[in-house]
């Protein structure tokens, strides 16, 4: 890509992660705002059904037919990956790494209910725990970097993925953050509504911060400042443009995308069989003499990864989707196919319905 922009494709995972904790964080904490209690079973029911069914195939494919990975070496022992802890010492450039994200959702999905439980018994809580995550991780991400300072100058690369990139425990900003939108449009709604109008002075702020945030990581090495505050700064950034996403001043809110529902829906299965298809494509033009940078090679990929999303979503997904909405079905049903506005794309995305 020009100019190598593709380095930066690292953030959209920050992005989903505010993403999720606002929308996740908004489904449990609904019925807490109304003074209902969380139905816990539903809840972790709707998740499971939601995420495993489509993840044990590809984790089958993967761990079965070893020719087919997009590397020779699994990520993890399966034992990791079946208890979704496989962003827990994981070094890039190995087969199915790509699900780090999906477990830390996971995690993210287990804990969160317990805790919103906790402060909700506990009013005083809801200020002190989001702080002690945040700047936890601040003072973790520093301890982190500096013992693994090398000798070469610069934070160790290989010890940052398996002990700051990866692992939950330092990548907890955005989720809170998320989290913490849903909790003031819950139990805040001036404030939401505050915040919503003031977007439109929002947006530029927000893309500094990223810009800011991706600026720090430029340069031969990596710095301890990178460590630190990349992530929280582009996790603010993101936060702002979600606000600006959701304001009924600005347009994100009210645009209509025909069909855009039913693309979001296989967008998880994109995300679990992507690597297969790129290593497939890749042989086949590798075989054929066709350059990988080629007009033709990057349609067939998108093409390939979509149309095997959609095999994956109809045959997999969507049996158990069904499933789901008879054994714990949503209070208010949507048309999962009709135009719909970018609020409630975002709640088709991946796997966050």
């Amino acid at each position: 890509m020009p100019g190598r922009v593709d380095r930066f494709g690292w953030i959209g995972v920050d992005l989903f992660f505010v993403l999720s904790g606002y929308l996740i964080g908004g489904q449990l904490l609904a019925p807490l705002a109304r003074e209902q209690s969380i139905k816990l079973g539903r809840f972790f029911a709707r998740r499971v059904l939601r995420i495993m069914p489509a993840y044990f195939v590809i984790l089958a494919v993967y761990f079965l037919l070893p020719s087919w990975r997009e590397y020779p070496d699994m990520a993890q022992p399966l034992w990791k990956f079946l208890l979704s802890v496989q962003n827990i010492a994981l070094h890039g450039g190995t087969a199915f790494s790509h699900a780090w994200s999906l477990a830390v959702e996971d995690q993210f999905y287990l804990c969160l209910p317990f805790i919103l439980l906790l402060v909700n018994r506990s009013p005083r809580t809801a200020l002190t725990i989001p702080c002690v995550i945040v700047f936890g991780g601040l003072a973790l991400r520093t301890f982190l970097a500096w013992k693994n300072w090398s000798i070469d100058g610069g934070v160790s690369f290989r010890a940052f993925q398996a002990w700051i990139y990866y692992p939950s425990w330092t990548r907890l900003d955005p989720l809170v953050l998320g989290v913490a939108l849903a909790a003031i449009e819950k139990f805040r709604p001036h404030w939401w509504k505050r915040l919503t109008n003031f977007a439109i002075w929002l947006w530029l702020p927000a893309l500094a911060l990223i810009g800011y945030g991706l600026y720090l990581g430029e340069g031969d090495n990596l710095t301890i400042a990178a460590c630190v505050w990349q992530f929280p700064l582009v996790a603010l950034g993101m936060a702002g443009l979600l606000i600006c996403a959701q304001s009924p001043r600005l347009i994100f809110r009210r645009i209509k995308i025909p069909g855009a529902a039913f693309v979001a829906s296989i967008a998880y299965s994109a995300y679990l069989i992507q690597k297969i298809i790129i290593h497939a494509v890749d042989q086949f033009c590798s075989s054929h003499n066709i350059q990988l940078t080629s007009a033709i090679a990057l349609l067939g990929v998108e093409l390939c990864v979509y149309a095997t999303a959609t095999l994956l979503f109809l045959l997999v997904e969507r049996p158990f989707l069904q499933l789901r909405k008879r054994l714990a079905p949503r209070s208010l049903g949507r048309n999962r196919y009709r135009s719909c506005d970018a609020s409630q794309i975002l709640e088709q995305d991946f796997h966050i319905a």
